[in-house]
């Protein structure tokens, strides 16, 4: 589904978003239904991982804030804004605007456009993976930024309001939720994460099947323990850059 088609689909008379009546739909299925009888409770339902959310994010904001404001200075002065939302899909299926530091130029979705008109291997490579790994678009402070991962910094403010986790799912894209199928179900039950087993598994040496097992898996059987122990283990992934780009 093209974005463009996503735009004249998200809403039925009532209101409500495609991605929540495709989620809703899969909720009522017996199957899914069958499913849910083997898995914890849904990560999203859970108070105490929703406490522990709250309580470091806004530790780390207040610990980081002068970082914060040096690199929205710097990306500032690059030209255009400093922060960046994109439209992602939450808690669910409903749409929110996750915060980054822009690491594009401005014009990014035209550069696109013409590269993958252009470019046989990149559009091949963006229908695989919806990324680049030699992205034009990505500014020269934006390389530095994503190589280590200070560009998500602010989504600790999408915690705070309840869009997301310090640990989950990737926050997807409207274009990939038929990639991800039955399986959505699973990722609409979490909160999207500033980290999760994907960004501490590689990150985009993960081919995206891979990836969606690794949503769906966490969805079925996470727990505080298992968060702890991708917490613990994000600092040595970010050091390490392992599949950062």
């Amino acid at each position: 589904m093209t974005s463009l088609a996503f735009d004249h689909l998200s809403h039925d008379r009532g209101g409500h978003s495609w991605s929540q009546l495709h989620a809703a739909a899969i909720d009522r299925s017996f199957f899914t239904h069958t499913l849910d009888l083997e898995c914890p409770s849904a990560p999203v339902d859970n108070p105490l991982k929703r406490l522990v959310d709250m309580v470091i994010a806004a530790a780390l904001l207040a610990l980081l804030s002068p970082l914060l404001l040096v690199v929205a200075i710097a990306v500032r002065l690059d030209g255009g804004p400093a922060l960046f939302g994109h439209r992602r899909i939450g808690v669910s299926g409903d749409i929110f605007r996750c915060w980054k530091f822009r690491t594009m130029v401005c014009n990014a979705n035209e550069v696109l456009a013409r590269l993958l008109e252009t470019d046989a291997e990149a559009r091949a490579e963006w229908q695989r993976d919806f990324k680049l790994r030699h992205d034009p678009r990505v500014t020269r402070i934006g390389r530095f930024l994503r190589g280590t991962s200070l560009d998500e910094l602010p989504q600790l403010f999408n915690v705070l309001l309840g869009h997301m986790s310090l640990v989950g799912p990737r926050p997807i894209v409207a274009d990939e939720i038929g990639r991800y199928g039955a399986a959505f179900h699973d990722y609409a039950r979490c909160r999207p994460g500033i980290t999760g087993v994907w960004q501490v598994s590689g990150r985009n040496h993960v081919d995206y099947r891979e990836r969606v097992r690794l949503d769906q898996d966490y969805a079925r059987h996470w727990s505080l323990a298992h968060d702890c122990r991708i917490l613990l283990k994000t600092p040595v992934a970010v050091l390490k850059k392992d599949g950062a780009y």
